[in-house]
């Protein structure tokens, strides 16, 4: 049997809870074997901030702040600037070139990563007609948003596992992070989403981290699960 590590940080825990006290019982029950969390929107009115900051700071964890952030330059400026002060890991914008770029101004002297939102795990090709995007392939207009991304200096991109070796192979992806949601084990339940791969798919494909919620959070044993999952990772 392959050896595992205790935690290892490919792996990022959404805690996709209603409030700090049930992502707090999330974070106990999973204990030493999961190091990095991500925080969404759905968290924010109950608490999100305040357990990003325990995570962080008192319990020694990374953390993923997932706000998608869309406005006008200064108002993404002003926002990014007030979440870095929480000295957290990443944070989420959308990935047109302005927002991105209004965001690296604003955690500029800190060590936050923005990665940029290419186009949701949850959305194909009838949901971006009904969005009057331009039309295509849904892969390519993922690809062109994430090398734009790239170009006004995000520090990664949030896409699909099946976009992730297209990305990988830009130029401007070197040194780039690329974060997938969409990721479900083998036979588990999609949910609402649409463009998944398996952990270990989205990994060998170029993904740096995988982020998770359902398949570990409503598992009888969560450990459990996340040890499971990381086992079948492929080798560093």
């Amino acid at each position: 049997m392959p050896e595992v590590r205790l935690s290892d940080d490919r792996l990022i825990v959404a805690l996709d809870v209603a409030n700090i006290l049930q992502g707090q019982a999330l974070v106990d029950r999973l204990g030493d074997t999961v190091s990095f969390y991500k925080i969404g929107l759905g968290m924010l009115t109950g608490g999100g901030l305040a357990l990003a900051n325990e995570l962080k700071h008192e319990r020694n964890k990374r953390v993923f702040l997932d706000m998608k952030l869309f406005d006008i330059g200064a108002t993404i400026e002003a926002a990014v600037r007030g979440l870095a002060q929480y000295d957290l890991d990443f944070l989420t914008v959308h990935g047109d070139p302005q927002v991105v770029r209004a965001a690296q101004e604003g955690k500029r002297g800190t060590g936050l990563k923005i990665l940029a939102v290419t186009v949701l795990t949850s959305l194909d090709r009838a949901d971006l007609d009904a969005n009057l995007i331009k039309p295509g392939d849904i892969h390519d207009i993922t690809l062109e948003r994430a090398a734009r991304a790239f170009e006004a200096g995000a520090d990664g991109v949030i896409a699909s596992p099946q976009e992730a070796a297209m990305i990988r192979a830009l130029p401007g992806a070197r040194g780039r992070l690329i974060v997938t949601p969409g990721v479900r084990p083998a036979g588990a339940a999609l949910g609402d989403q649409k463009r998944v791969a398996t952990p270990h798919q989205a990994l060998s494909a170029g993904a740096d981290h995988i982020v998770v919620g359902r398949p570990i959070s409503a598992a009888a044993d969560p450990a459990a699960a996340a040890r499971a999952m990381v086992g079948d990772f492929p080798k560093l």
